[in-house]
């Protein structure tokens, strides 16, 4: 079995993992960029602000990459599929919201570290919430 045999038995995996790194790289590039420059991280709501608008940065991105690249959905109701990935994005948000909280706020990890180990996390719950709740094939 070569490499492209592989690849086409685990296309979307390998893509869903392209594009949840792709993802996360928008996301850490918006977070950095807020919290190095404009929003304090040792401020609770400052740290909380750059998270949700790096979510909305990212998740934004990736709706399009997952829908054409990697679940190549051809759902004619766009809206409601979008709207449904954002909110299966929203429980993610919640989660990395809580875990940033408890490791920043509460036991002073740095904030850049803290972020980089939720980002694991949070690629393999939204991979699951897609493949189940937004992306399935009907």
């Amino acid at each position: 079995m070569g490499c492209m045999d592989i690849y086409k038995k685990h296309k979307e995996v390998f893509n869903y993992l392209i594009a949840g790194g792709l993802t996360t790289l928008v996301n850490l590039v918006v977070y950095y960029g807020l919290v190095l420059t404009v929003l304090n991280p040792e401020d609770p709501v400052l740290l909380q602000t750059a998270i949700v608008i790096a979510w909305i940065a990212a998740v934004t991105f990736a709706y399009v990459v997952n829908r054409k690249f990697v679940f190549e959905s051809r759902n004619a109701h766009v809206a409601k599929e979008a709207f449904s990935f954002f909110l299966a994005r929203l429980g993610t948000l919640f989660l990395e919201m809580g875990f940033m909280y408890l490791t920043v706020t509460v036991l002073s990890i740095n904030d850049k570290i803290a972020k980089v180990m939720v980002q694991i996390l949070i690629i393999v719950a939204n991979y699951i919430l897609s493949k189940l709740f937004v992306f399935r094939k009907e």
